[in-house]
């Protein structure tokens, strides 16, 4: 069992595994092309969306999908990540342009207002989504509405750092070698493109929702990372807290010991949380 990941390496670092193979046939979705995202789609039932973050595939959410046959997921991929060309994404921003496709995707597919479950930056682009009102409810997993604050950090101290991180990622063979050398040490995310993980970082840097979340009218579920010492597990809490303290009603539920990988690292206990939030329990 892996420890809780130390927080100040989610926004260099965060990724999940991904590339295994789907074992169950494909069900076909409304035609939809994208160069920023690929959906495939599994099952029948309700529709739910989940997104993986930082770098990984679809596979993160395999026990997910396995263990709850009852729903019709759509599986979000990020171009770029996990053995996917970047094609779209391969310059400028990439999250706020990928939430934008994923709501395209979800009218093209004719859902109505479907649930959203999104993990660190898949997080943050659930609450995009469900600010958008294309969602009719949102699960974050291990995300806090500023993506500066999973570092301890805030978009305007960090947001600066995070445009010169980037440069140095992306514009110097120090940088470069850096990122392929994570890239290639973090499960799941071989194949992921340098340009679109740093420019994705950047992004999340200077992302703060949490003066929107008033605004967001859906339900609103928090799961979050803890490990075994108990001061530290007390200052995620509050954390957590105080970042959705604007949205009233919100779930806050932690699971440990687990690192920033909960569906994987505590599956029964995600996978029953999960299935409580998707019947509105």
């Amino acid at each position: 069992m892996e420890q809780a990941m130390d927080r100040r390496t989610l926004l260099v670092g965060a990724a999940a595994a991904g590339g295994l193979a789907w074992a169950c046939p494909a069900r076909a979705a409304a035609p939809f092309a994208s160069r920023r995202i690929a959906v495939t789609v599994r099952g029948s039932g309700p529709d739910v969306l989940l997104i993986p973050g930082l770098s990984s595939g679809p596979a993160v959410w395999n026990g997910v999908v396995g263990a709850l046959g009852e729903y019709r997921f759509h599986l979000v991929q990020v171009r770029g990540f996990a053995g996917l060309p970047a094609d779209g994404n391969a310059s400028g921003p990439v999250v706020q342009p990928v939430a934008d496709e994923i709501a395209r995707y979800i009218a093209a597919a004719g859902l109505k207002r479907p649930a959203v479950v999104g993990h660190s930056m898949g997080g943050t682009l659930a609450l995009l989504l469900g600010l958008k009102g294309v969602a009719g409810r949102v699960m974050v997993v291990d995300m806090l509405p500023a993506g500066a604050a999973m570092v301890g950090g805030t978009a305007s101290g960090l947001g600066f750092l995070a445009d010169q991180l980037s440069g140095y990622l992306t514009g110097t063979a120090a940088g470069r070698r850096y990122l392929a050398q994570m890239v290639a040490r973090t499960p799941g995310a071989q194949g992921s493109d340098p340009d679109v993980i740093a420019n994705a970082l950047r992004d999340l840097a200077n992302i703060d929702l949490g003066p929107q979340l008033p605004r967001l009218s859906v339900p609103l579920a928090v799961v979050y990372a803890v490990g075994d010492d108990t001061q530290m597990n007390a200052a995620i809490g509050e954390r957590f807290r105080s970042g959705y303290a604007g949205k009233k009603g919100v779930s806050l539920r932690p699971i440990g010991p687990s690192g920033h990988m909960v569906m994987r690292d505590q599956p029964t206990r995600f996978t029953a949380l999960l299935r409580d939030f998707l019947r509105g329990v």
